[in-house]
């Protein structure tokens, strides 16, 4: 029989017990900014608004579930594709649909609303049980499952998504027996950290193990939120020949991780700097975490631009025409 384990924020440990400390001056300021820039409708209401949420919504997130013995593909698409990378053996949609015979004992499908087209198609073209991490217990996809772990208390609203992927990152730890419960204060404290905006051309963010997939993240959400020329690394590949098309225009980031990985950041954050790169080496604790600083920087960027974070384009003729394109 299918079981469909919710986000219960109505339950959720108060976000005192959760480890987020009282309010600080500057976080108040910023949420009563934030609150006036809603009353406005100033663009990027509803992206806003998800990541202030997400301390709250992360302490609601499911932990009573876990995984059976065996091995485990994740899959998705984007940001769920991101968030199926931090959890293990993963394998984008598209690539477990050309090639759906593996040696895998359980599919965790993750899509935000349940009706990817390819995550869809690929849950059917695999051979055993599939699992679901979405923010919607009933769609397409939810049908299908054997087993529906609802992430969020609700569908994120934004395009550009930030609540639901950290939630659905968070879902899937605790799936695996990961504590989570430090993740909301966490997340707190790192929504009071600003990254300055600038005007350099491009935004390269690299990172390796279990960083790669936040470097990636980020760059999608620089990409669709703000519509910079963002582009990912991984920190190994960014030394292969890539950095031949790297100057002082580009903005840097490496994401540091540890030992190996963070010898060969240390490493790309030299040759960087050597190149004009204003470069900033990020140290990481958990992919929950880490992406918020650039969360922060695309909603910063997006006003500094004048865009609607909220959209990803989905206003424009244009960029209508291009998804019906492929659609």
């Amino acid at each position: 029989m299918k079981k469909t384990t919710t986000a219960t924020p109505g339950f959720a440990p108060s976000l005192a017990e959760s480890g987020v400390a009282k309010q600080s001056l500057p976080a108040m300021a910023r949420r009563w900014l934030g609150a006036m820039r809603d009353a406005l409708g100033v663009a990027g209401d509803e992206t806003r608004r998800a990541m202030w949420a997400q301390p709250e919504w992360l302490a609601a997130v499911p932990t009573d579930r876990r995984l059976p013995a065996g091995r485990v593909l994740y899959t998705g698409c984007g940001t769920s594709f991101h968030a199926a990378q931090t959890a293990g053996w993963e394998l984008q949609a598209l690539e477990l649909v050309l090639a759906p015979e593996h040696d895998a004992d359980l599919l965790v499908a993750v899509s935000h609303e349940g009706d990817t087209p390819l995550t869809l198609e690929a849950a059917r073209a695999f051979a055993g049980p599939v699992w679901l991490v979405t923010g919607r217990p009933e769609s397409p996809l939810a049908e299908l499952a054997d087993e529906v772990i609802v992430a969020t208390p609700e569908v994120e609203r934004s395009w550009c998504h930030t609540a639901s992927y950290t939630c659905a990152v968070a879902a899937l730890a605790a799936l695996r027996g990961e504590d989570v419960s430090g993740l909301p204060g966490s997340v707190a404290a790192a929504l009071e950290e600003r990254e300055p905006v600038s005007r350099h051309e491009r935004i390269l963010v690299a990172g390796a193990g279990r960083d790669w997939a936040t470097a990636q993240e980020a760059v999608l959400k620089l990409r669709e939120g703000a519509f910079a020329a963002a582009e990912a690394h991984h920190t190994e590949q960014l030394l292969h020949g890539h950095l031949a098309a790297v100057d002082e225009s580009v903005r840097a980031f490496v994401l540091e991780g540890e030992g190996r990985a963070a010898e060969r950041a240390a490493g790309a954050v030299r040759a960087l700097q050597e190149l004009g790169c204003e470069t900033t080496l990020v140290p990481t604790v958990h992919p929950v975490v880490d992406i918020v600083r650039f969360q922060l920087l695309t909603l910063d960027l997006a006003e500094a631009r004048g865009v609607d974070p909220d959209l990803i384009r989905r206003d424009d003729e244009r960029w209508a025409r291009a998804r019906a394109a492929y659609d």
